[in-house]
């Protein structure tokens, strides 16, 4: 009976983080500092002690982390962990009675008020000499002198007591407990994955609209783009310190239901498609677009991407258009309805005709070994990250598999799930091995939406989620930046790159294009999903038009600021205005300090009131900010002014130096 209870001796209970109940791994990146939480506690009045081993994937190396007690009288205790390699690590709690601890709490009680004295001093001297002969030989002496001092009667008592609690002893006690009665608990997983698992800055655009033209007298049709022309437009994206360039798919695409512009159901003889409706007789998930080049080419826009600092993302998106070759060849994969026609995608009202779902209950082994075929054949062209399309209508198990599949040999290799669904299929694609996560940030406007939602995903999530927060995709264009002009671009690049380590925007934010297709519509008109939207990018520049200047300094602070690689150190303060938002990010001596305005149209201002300690300032302290955007500093204090007008600052983006000076 006893061997079935799952309390022990020390019971060591709620550990987190606790992913699926230990049967899937935490996250982590290397060098990323996590906190590790148990509820640990004994009978009666004994003290104990508890801490984080922490064993690296060659399983002999361990380290282990004292935990220590938050909250007064919850039996909550945390530790805060770093690893420092790539690859699988488990950790674990340690629970122990620490007899040290319990005579040091009764001998600062007793001895000086004349209680038990040698007693207590004796009891110290054997738990000393235990003590002793499990620290390392070199650090002997200075216990075994203490033991004979202990038992020295020719010294008064208080001088003895004050020997066991000199800094040299303290260390040895901190650093080689004497553990009686260890508990522990199971090894848990931990995946340490590579920086940009974490941190980065995602441009996405379509290399078939970069170079495309269009001959004004309507001799020919338009001329798409190719990888070679679109490689011109890499120079600028790395100038604004893109780290990762996001293609949508670049294969054939089919011209059975080919949509035309605006998603209409013609289309016309030079209209480009959908690159989501995959595959013709030019090939399918595995070759590229002859419009596009060829694989050679895309092999060289790789090449440049990585020679410019930079590296890219290819959408995988497991789908069909009607001419893709899986159809002749492998109709099984695909659902027959009554009337024997192969089912396209729907989401009602929505309709996708030009598009075949793949039925992963057919034939899940032949599409298995399928898709993997596909993802090392572009591994093997240089693409070391996936943005995947939809996981969420394909089932769990097939993407935990497919994942761990790459990763026992690759990695390196990340994955970004883009399943704009509900909560818990979100959470459970991240749990099943996706690298990142599309988020719900694009809805969230208000501050009490954001603050919550970042909470969210900052705080417990963040052991198994990381969000990759673009501020528009191809297709969300969110009534925020239609009504709400250039402030609200720039309020939401300033929000999505300083709430999230990883953050991204889709090719015309920075021309702030914002027109719907129709009102209450996120469709952008003449998407440039089904047609070329060659840009002028020179012109705007010169105009004005354009907000990269902004998104090149976000992105150069992010760089220089190790502060925002991290999600977990996210912190909120209070503002007295419901429509500003201050929020910061501290590690180590580096911390940033935001303040937005989220009210595109009107000026707005308040007092903000600082959360001292978060920014690792004392609770009187004053201290020198420095707006990162505007150049101004301020000396501030807890309580501060500010005042933000939308159309000059819609906020601010300081950085911190203790003292006026």
């Amino acid at each position: 009976m006893h061997g079935s209870m799952a309390i022990g001796r020390i019971p060591i209970l709620d550990v987190t983080p606790h992913v699926l109940c230990g049967r899937r791994p935490a996250k982590a990146v290397v060098g990323e500092t996590f906190e590790v939480g148990a509820t640990v506690f004994r009978e009666g009045h004994e003290m104990l002690g508890c801490a984080v081993a922490l064993r690296a994937p060659d399983g002999e190396t361990v380290r282990s982390v004292r935990m220590r007690e938050v909250g007064q009288g919850l039996d909550r205790y945390a530790a805060e962990v770093a690893p420092t390699s790539e690859g699988l690590w488990h950790y674990r709690v340690e629970a122990w009675g620490d007899p040290v601890a319990h005579w040091r709490h009764d001998a600062e009680i007793k001895v000086p008020r004349g209680q038990d004295v040698e007693l207590m001093l004796l009891e110290g001297a054997r738990l000393f000499a235990r003590a002793a002969e499990q620290v390392p030989s070199a650090k002997r002496p200075v216990l075994r002198r203490l033991v004979k001092t202990l038992g020295d009667r020719a010294v008064p008592p208080e001088e003895r007591l004050e020997a066991a609690g000199a800094a040299d002893v303290r260390d040895l006690e901190e650093r080689y407990p004497l553990r009686d009665l260890l508990t522990t608990t199971e090894w848990l997983p931990l995946a340490v994955d590579r920086g940009r698992a974490l941190f980065g800055s995602w441009y996405e655009f379509f290399p078939r609209s970069e170079g495309a033209s269009f001959d004004p007298l309507g001799r020919r049709g338009p001329m798409s783009g190719t990888f070679r022309t679109a490689m011109k437009r890499l120079p600028a994206i790395a100038e604004m310190g893109f780290d990762v360039v996001y293609l949508p798919p670049v294969h054939p695409i089919g011209r059975t239901l080919r949509k035309g512009p605006n998603n209409t159901l013609e289309a016309g003889p030079y209209d480009p498609g959908s690159p989501w409706a995959i595959g013709s007789e030019d090939g399918g998930h595995d070759a590229v677009h002859p419009d596009l080049g060829t694989l050679e080419d895309f092999r060289a826009f790789v090449d440049y991407t990585r020679d410019l600092g930079m590296e890219v993302a290819l959408d995988l998106a497991l789908q069909c258009s009607p001419d893709h070759p899986w159809v002749r060849e492998h109709p099984e994969w695909f659902t027959t309805r009554a009337d024997g026609t192969i089912a396209y995608a729907e989401n009602p009202p929505k309709k996708y005709q030009d598009i075949y779902p793949l039925n992963f209950d057919n034939d899940p082994e032949g599409i298995h070994a399928e898709v993997l075929r596909v993802v090392r054949h572009w591994m093997d062209q240089g693409v070391r990250i996936f943005r995947v399309d939809n996981p969420h209508t394909k089932p769990v198990p097939f993407w935990e598999r497919l994942l761990a599949d790459v990763a026992a040999t690759d990695p390196d290799v990340l994955f970004l799930a883009e399943a704009f669904t509900r909560p818990a299929m979100m959470h459970t694609l991240a749990k099943a091995g996706f690298h990142q996560s599309y988020t719900y940030f694009t809805w969230k406007n208000s501050r009490d939406e954001l603050r919550e939602y970042f909470e969210e995903l900052s705080g417990d999530a963040a052991s198994y989620m990381r969000p990759n927060v673009f501020v528009n995709t191809p297709d969300i264009l969110n009534e925020y930046l239609v009504h709400g002009g250039r402030p609200a671009f720039e309020i939401r690049a300033v929000l999505a790159a300083l709430l999230s380590p990883t953050w991204g925007v889709y090719s015309g934010y920075e021309l702030m294009e914002n027109v719907p297709v129709r009102p209450g519509s996120e469709e952008y008109r003449d998407s440039e999903k089904y047609q070329y939207r060659p840009r002028d990018w020179e012109a705007a520049e010169r105009e004005g038009r354009s907000i990269a200047p902004l998104i090149t300094r976000l992105n150069a602070l992010r760089r220089a600021h190790p502060a925002l690689h991290r999600l977990r150190n996210l912190r909120f303060h209070h503002v007295d205005q419901p429509e500003l938002l201050a929020f910061s990010k501290a590690a180590g001596d580096d911390a940033v300090l935001a303040v937005v305005n989220l009210n595109p149209h009107i000026v707005r201002e308040a007092t903000v009131h600082l959360d001292l300690p978060a920014l690792g300032l004392a609770p009187d302290e004053e201290f020198t900010v420095t707006d990162e955007l505007s150049g101004e500093s301020y000396v501030w204090r807890q309580a501060n002014y500010v005042r933000l007008d939308p159309h000059v600052r819609p906020a601010h983006v300081f950085t911190l130096r203790r003292g006026q000076s």
